[in-house]
């Protein structure tokens, strides 16, 4: 078993669930006649509050993905997953949190929260740089 792998694979799974929430919720609306079809803004800020936030989570799970999801591929592909391995679920469980977390509360101490998981997973992608640069590149 790969945690890279898996870990991955979880990402792109929960990024795909988030936009298919996001297509419902927006075809809800539409079909409900609140919005037009055509109307809505790429960044959702013109939804109701929880449409925005399930919007930004989504985007934020794709602008991730570039350094995320490329670590972890990199690291697959140059057999080096052996130090992806240890921290991704952690990295996974941390990108979950601040993606439901972001859905859940714009409190202060929600946002304070989420904030938080994102720099567990800025850590660890700096940690995976430094691993893979000093194997590679040292």
């Amino acid at each position: 078993m790969n945690a890279t792998i898996i870990a991955l694979l979880g990402y792109i799974t929960w990024t795909v669930l988030l936009l298919v929430a996001l297509a419902i919720y927006r075809t809800n609306l539409v079909m409900k006649r609140k919005k037009a079809a055509n109307s809505f803004k790429a960044d959702g800020s013109d939804s109701p509050p929880f449409g925005h936030r399930l919007t930004r989570a989504q985007a934020n799970c794709v602008e991730s993905f570039a350094f995320i999801g490329g670590l972890m591929l990199l690291a697959l592909a140059t057999d080096s997953s052996v130090i992806t391995n240890g921290l991704a679920y952690i990295l996974l469980l941390a990108r979950l949190g601040q993606s439901i977390i972001h859905l859940l509360s714009t409190s202060i101490f929600a946002v304070q929260v989420r904030f938080a998981f994102f720099v567990v997973q800025i850590a660890i992608c700096l940690y995976w740089i430094v691993q893979l640069a000093t194997k590679f590149i040292v």
